[in-house]
């Protein structure tokens, strides 16, 4: 009986040249998705004119978001470092279950701003009473 301990990663490219422009290219976007996501929250926590439902759901939404490039990215850069590129079975299995988590969490968001997208635009003078 065997089983699988560890997976190999064979990555983008074996060319060291392109390895440091790709680790360049998704450590940028990486790093610039991560501080996009939380400008978000702090500036809506932070303002009390954006205290409505919409700008909550957005707030969570890009929280996610984070999360879920989280799960993924760090793993992929770090393996365009390293010489040997492997993962445990069960790192994998957590980092797919955190990457299935977080994208359920998101759709559930997602119904929920769409519910109160349809509130307000079809029950406007019942908006504040419902979404209490």
């Amino acid at each position: 009986m065997s089983n699988v301990i560890e997976f190999m990663l064979l990555g983008l490219t074996q060319n060291p040249d392109l390895q440091k422009l790709l680790i360049t290219v998704f450590l940028v976007t990486y790093v610039s998705t991560l501080v996009g996501n939380m400008i978000i929250p702090i500036t809506i926590f932070i303002s009390p004119a954006l205290g409505s439902s919409m700008y909550f759901f957005l707030s969570c939404l890009s929280i996610i978001d984070s999360f879920y490039s989280s799960s993924i990215a760090p793993k992929m850069i770090f393996d365009l470092f390293s010489e040997r590129n492997t993962i445990s079975f069960s790192g994998y299995m957590t980092q797919l279950f955190a990457e299935h988590i977080v994208a359920a969490a998101e759709i559930i968001l997602l119904m929920a701003m769409a519910y109160d997208r349809y509130v307000a635009t079809c029950k406007p003078l019942h908006y504040m009473t419902i979404m209490r």
